[in-house]
């Protein structure tokens, strides 16, 4: 896969605590930086693919409530 410098603007004590926990991982800010984007990239994807399931299974379910609705003065 392909890479791509980027600039990032963060701020100095961030970063300063960034590269300690770097060393103290034996790692780099870059790859730290990497791995988190990636985490949060798919975790959007795992979302996304959970919505459309849920909106699959809403579509196909034979499942309804009818007129029924929960008592709310039992849930209190």
């Amino acid at each position: 896969m392909a890479t791509k410098n980027i600039t990032l603007a963060i701020d100095e004590d961030l970063l300063d605590k960034v590269r300690v926990l770097a060393a103290i991982q034996r790692t780099s800010v870059n790859e730290i930086v990497r791995q988190h984007l990636t985490r949060i990239v798919d975790q959007e994807s795992a979302n996304d693919e959970a919505r459309a399931r849920l909106l699959r299974l809403m579509e196909t379910s034979e499942g309804r409530l009818g007129d029924w609705r929960p008592d709310t003065e039992a849930l209190i």
